[in-house]
């Protein structure tokens, strides 16, 4: 009887941390579209989800360092489980939010932009989820590498570019009261990467 009641407990706690990991998971994806603005919701709400995502970073094991054994057998669980990706109860890939632009260098000194080209719809779509990809990167290489496969087609459409400088930012929709105010969309600079024909390499640049 008794080693049927510690396994009842053993299931009983199993079955309530497997479940907090959902309820964190969710939280995180709510608070960190609040926290960064991507919502219509008021200032005040902002302030406490930006306060509420460190908290749920912490029982995800964010905060933690990719190498850090704890993070990784935690990432591992929730991958398997099915719960590395929690419903965040917005609408998804909200347009505008990440925004790229690729400014090319030729040699007789001039200087073009360019954006990511798409050919169709569905394309356009793909971009905007591959935009929120790189926002969303944990890794600079990992999204170093993104930003270089999109520079890849820049390449090809202007073969006589000597190099080209990638700047990725966030569009800032503002509230419905700064709106009124006459406050429009502003932008700020996260990421710059130059690539160069030469030396096939990038230099991510931070704010």
């Amino acid at each position: 009887m008794e080693s049927i009641s510690r396994r009842k407990l053993v299931y009983l706690a199993w079955f309530v941390l497997h479940f907090f990991f959902i309820a964190a998971v969710s939280c995180r994806e709510i608070t960190w579209l609040v926290a960064h603005r991507l919502t219509i919701l008021p200032a005040v709400v902002i302030g406490l989800a930006q306060k509420s995502d460190s908290l749920a970073s912490l029982a995800t094991a964010e905060n933690l360092s990719s190498t850090n054994p704890i993070r990784r057998g935690l990432f591992t669980y929730l991958d398997l489980a099915g719960i590395d990706r929690g419903y965040g109860y917005f609408a998804p890939n909200i347009p505008g939010s990440y925004k790229l632009i690729f400014e090319l260098h030729y040699p007789d000194s001039r200087v073009e932009y360019a954006l990511p080209s798409v050919h169709s719809k569905a394309a356009g779509l793909r971009v905007a989820s591959l935009l929120d990809e790189i926002g969303h990167a944990e890794s600079d290489a990992y999204r170093e590498y993104l930003i270089r496969s999109l520079a890849r087609g820049i390449w090809r459409e202007h073969a006589d570019a000597l190099s080209i400088r990638a700047i990725f930012g966030i569009s800032l929709l503002p509230t419905i009261a700064e709106f009124e105010r006459g406050k429009r969309e502003s932008y700020e600079f996260l990421y710059a990467y130059d690539f160069s024909r030469r030396e096939n390499s990038s230099q991510p640049k931070n704010p």
